[in-house]
């Protein structure tokens, strides 16, 4: 499995992290959604330049000029809810992709909210036999959720390749996955935080991705 770490490098990334960190800019979901979306978009690009392309002659007015153009088959899935800007980043790249869709979600297992279970119970995709798959979803905390996506996902058939996306990892969360997971899988994160606190969420992470992009749930 590989593993690419985007905050390893400086860019305009570093920007919306911050202010999807920042607890004071948080109090405006809108904008927190919006840099949900800019950091999905921004890893699209960076995810488009390991395809593979192919060549094809484009008529303009005066002309023709050849371009290379993706060639893969994509096919982009997303875990409810929290997953759906992020998802929305990527679309806006890869706009003519295929969509998937998994609710799966992590419940609390004991009455000190210390250990976490992972309940799926709806998923919407089409087969994924040869496609490029990309999974998206913006906390890679305990690895669970994302795992039974992936194990719901290859259940309709075999992809070509496989990308998981995360806007926050942690390597606890990179284990379990990688249990899943083919050699040749890519993990794109925007940041890998150093681990999670008693209650299972990344430290220091940003909190609920899902209710600071959609309110609180019961």
């Amino acid at each position: 499995m590989n593993i690419i770490n985007l905050s390893e490098q400086n860019s305009i990334l570093n920007l919306y992290m911050a202010e999807l960190r920042d607890k004071s800019y948080q109090r405006n979901r809108m904008l927190f959604r919006h840099n949900i979306e800019r950091v999905g978009q921004l890893m699209a690009f960076e995810l488009s330049k390991t395809l593979e392309y192919k060549p094809k002659t484009v008529t303009t007015p005066l002309g023709t000029s050849e371009i290379y153009l993706p060639k893969d088959d994509l096919l982009i899935a997303t875990v409810l809810r929290a997953g759906l800007p992020f998802h929305e980043g990527f679309l806006r790249v890869f706009d003519h992709a295929d969509n998937a869709f998994v609710s799966a979600y992590r419940m609390y297992t004991n009455r000190e909210h210390t250990e976490v279970g992972v309940h799926a119970e709806y998923m919407a995709s089409p087969s994924v036999k040869g496609k490029t798959l990309l999974i998206v979803d913006p906390m890679l905390a305990t690895g669970g959720s994302m795992a039974a996506a992936i194990e719901a996902l290859l259940k309709t058939g075999k992809p070509k390749r496989i990308h998981i996306a995360c806007v926050i990892a942690v390597q606890e969360g990179l284990d379990v996955i990688k249990t899943v997971l083919p050699d040749d899988a890519t993990v794109w994160c925007a940041a890998i935080d150093p681990g999670m606190n008693e209650h299972k969420y990344i430290v220091p992470g940003f909190g609920d991705a899902g209710d600071l992009c959609y309110g609180e749930k019961l």
